[in-house]
């Protein structure tokens, strides 16, 4: 059609660095879990200064566990900041330092879901919330799963201690999210991006040990 712009070629719609002058830089606020800290920063070298606050976090790993008969395990856990339930995928924070991403992920994995994955790789990595923190994370999918012997279990504490597991089709999880019922974002995109994975037969994923240049810490 005339005036139709030509579609860009998939492999040049890609995020990049964008390094800009950092004029100060001042953390305004030392949480127990995160700080919060004002930058400011030009976009140009004729630009105007500009002020930006934000949470500086460490990152994160999510893992969506699915067995042989391709459901998915999701756990629901009591959120504050939102006030709800939510049904998640076992998720947490890169903490602990120079921690390898995998390792962390399958931390995760055992800590909240009781099990351990024999099979490994990326499902996508994501910015959680870029105007307003740092925080990346990569979100895993964990097949070949077993089940952590009991005597080896992390015991479950504060809100993980009422988490509840429920194992259900990748179909009916991709409804869950078309519909609006799911709503933490590691389980939309881990879940959309396993059905999306599974036309291919999930060869076309990346594998678990795949460079994450967005991860603050690799820049």
């Amino acid at each position: 059609m005339p005036g139709t712009p030509e579609a860009t070629p998939a492999k040049q719609v890609s995020d990049a660095p964008s390094p800009r002058r950092l004029l100060s830089t001042e953390k305004v606020y030392q949480g127990r879990i995160w700080d919060v800290v004002s930058d400011t920063f030009q976009l140009s070298e004729s630009g105007d200064a500009l002020t930006r606050d934000y949470i500086d976090h460490p990152g994160a790993v999510a893992v969506l566990p699915m067995n042989g008969e391709g459901q998915i395990l999701l756990l629901k856990q009591y959120r504050h900041p939102v006030g709800m339930d939510l049904w998640e995928v076992p998720a947490g924070l890169l903490d602990v330092e120079g921690e390898d991403f995998l390792v962390g992920a399958a931390r995760e994995l055992a800590e909240e879901a009781d099990l351990a994955a024999g099979t490994w790789n990326v499902l996508a990595d994501v910015f959680n919330s870029p105007g307003s923190s740092s925080e990346a994370i990569r979100i895993y999918l964990a097949r070949d799963l077993t089940e952590v012997p009991h005597h080896e279990r992390h015991e479950r504490t504060d809100e993980e201690a009422e988490i509840e597991f429920h194992w259900i089709s990748l179909d009916d999880a991709v409804a869950s999210v078309l519909a609006g019922r799911l709503h933490n974002p590691s389980a939309v995109v881990g879940i959309l991006a396993a059905a999306a994975a599974r036309a291919g037969n999930y060869e076309g994923l990346r594998p678990a040990d795949a460079p994450w240049p967005a991860h603050p810490s690799q820049r």
